[in-house]
């Protein structure tokens, strides 16, 4: 995550927020960013992959 993210994202806030509705955004990017960095590196299941793991999963 970088700075500027956070910066960015402090500018779009509403002028009154919570500590705890900070951190959920803040959060939210860095699993965002970490979801974006596991694409690039290649770490993705395809669609059909995923409706397996997901079948163990809820049997």
């Amino acid at each position: 995550m970088k700075k500027i993210e956070v910066i960015d994202t402090l500018k779009e806030m509403p002028d009154e927020f919570s500590a705890d509705e900070l951190i959920e955004r803040i959060l939210l990017l860095q699993k965002i960013d970490a979801g974006l960095n596991q694409v690039q590196m290649g770490k993705i299941y395809s669609e059909e992959e995923a409706e397996k793991k997901l079948e163990k999963w809820l049997k």
